[in-house]
């Protein structure tokens, strides 16, 4: 049995974040596909394990029994301080981290990732509720962008999972419907990230949502 176990399905990218970081840690994982569009995730044997109905949900199988932590920023931070490596290291970027993890959630992923549902994954025609999604999530990377300027990594002088957290959805800009033409710093945090040893792109990691769940990983 592999050391960890994650639900999820590679258009998430909230399960990307935790897949990503368990490839840079060179994990032994496994992940458990879920089918999403078929509405896996709204059953009761899904809810069960976890109420909020969402992935990624991780699976630490430990010497003492199971251990499972579900939202992406709870399991990041989990990874981080078992691997020891991509967390903070001091208590000013304690805060920094949890700060980056908490707008991520909101603002950047929260936005992102329902706009590039609507427009990749829906298929929806545009109208005001994506017009109004575009503007936030168009204001998050302004913030993003700016936050990047004469840097590069979001907290100290490393990548850590605050940068994790949030290139999760970034890599697909045309799914979701925006450009970095303007926002000049964000393609080339992006690059530093692929460049990190052990990086692979969702696709590569899970199978999709799409797919029935006899699909397997």
């Amino acid at each position: 049995m592999a050391d960890f176990t994650l639900y999820g399905f590679w258009e998430s990218g909230n399960a990307y974040k935790v897949a990503l970081m368990l490839e840079l840690n060179d994990a032994d994982w496994r992940c458990q596909h879920v089918a999403f569009m078929t509405g896996e995730t709204r059953r009761p044997e899904f809810r069960a394990m976890n109420v909020m109905g969402e992935v990624p949900v991780l699976v630490h199988h430990r010497d003492g029994g199971d251990f499972k932590v579900t939202q992406s920023g709870a399991c990041l931070t989990y990874l981080a301080r078992h691997f020891g490596t991509y967390g903070p290291q001091t208590e000013a970027e304690d805060y920094d981290v949890l700060r980056w993890l908490l707008f991520d959630s909101q603002k950047l992923s929260g936005q992102a990732g329902p706009l590039r549902f609507l427009r990749y994954m829906a298929g929806r025609e545009e109208g005001p509720e994506t017009q109004f999604m575009h503007g936030r999530a168009m204001s998050a990377l302004k913030v993003l962008n700016a936050a990047l300027e004469g840097r590069d990594w979001l907290v100290g002088d490393r990548p850590t999972i605050a940068d994790i957290a949030c290139q999760g959805y970034l890599h697909w800009p045309g799914q979701i419907g925006v450009t970095y033409d303007e926002l000049t710093n964000i393609e080339p945090w992006l690059a530093r990230i692929r460049a990190l040893p052990g990086f692979k792109h969702s696709e590569d990691l899970m199978p999709s949502g799409r797919e029935p769940e006899t699909a397997t990983a």
